[in-house]
């Protein structure tokens, strides 16, 4: 915090490290979130936030340009905090990796009508509630979504590796993709007729914690 009792510039919020420009992570499907709580602590984790309500926009230019390079702008709203990030198509083996470029945001509002002024449309919607974890030497976030609850394991690609030992996830559980190709796929199966990833549309009702 800085002295006026707000973030500093370069410290973690809700899982996100403004001062690491390359995101190296995986995802896993959470089966309990009580058993992966019990889990972290024995592995030595400290949750750092509860869990907070966080509302995210994708954006694009007409033509879709950004998707069909690989790349990723987003307008987040994290409890009270918003963040702007744009990430490069990166790789996907064991573990995703891309260089991500993000920050904070005084007005989300403002930052919209920027971004619409600019020519890019909002294009997906997706929420959640994000609690974060950490041993000191990277972070687990554990994400309640509309398509059930995941975890991101986010670090180094040995430590990833080793944390997810510790929480008995194999690599064959290991995700690769982002929130948005996960929704299409599951759209695709269930043949709901949903068009955004927020608790409202797949559910009908609004989620609260």
């Amino acid at each position: 915090m800085d002295g006026r009792g707000r973030p500093s510039p370069h410290e973690r919020l809700g899982g996100y490290d403004f001062e690491m420009p390359k995101e190296i992570e995986i995802k896993f499907r959470i089966a309990s979130l009580r058993a992966l709580s019990r889990a972290l602590k024995r592995a030595g984790f400290k949750q750092l936030t509860r869990s907070t309500h966080e509302m995210n926009s994708l954006y694009d230019l007409p033509g879709q340009k950004l998707r069909k390079r690989g790349e990723l702008l987003r307008l987040r709203k994290y409890g009270e905090t918003w963040v702007l990030t744009h990430k490069t198509k990166g790789t996907a083996g064991v573990h995703k990796v891309r260089v991500e470029l993000e920050t904070r945001v005084e007005n989300g509002q403002q930052m919209d009508a920027i971004l619409r002024a600019l020519g890019f449309k909002p294009t997906f919607r997706y929420e959640k509630y994000r609690a974060e974890w950490s041993d000191g030497k990277g972070h687990v976030v554990v994400d309640e979504t509309p398509l059930g609850n995941f975890g991101e394991i986010e670090g180094q690609p040995r430590w990833i590796d080793r944390t997810a030992r510790a929480l008995r996830i194999a690599r064959n559980d290991y995700i690769t993709q982002t929130y948005a190709p996960m929704f299409f796929e599951w759209k695709r199966r269930t043949r709901s007729k949903a068009t955004e990833m927020t608790f409202k549309a797949i559910s009908g009702k609004s989620k609260g914690v």
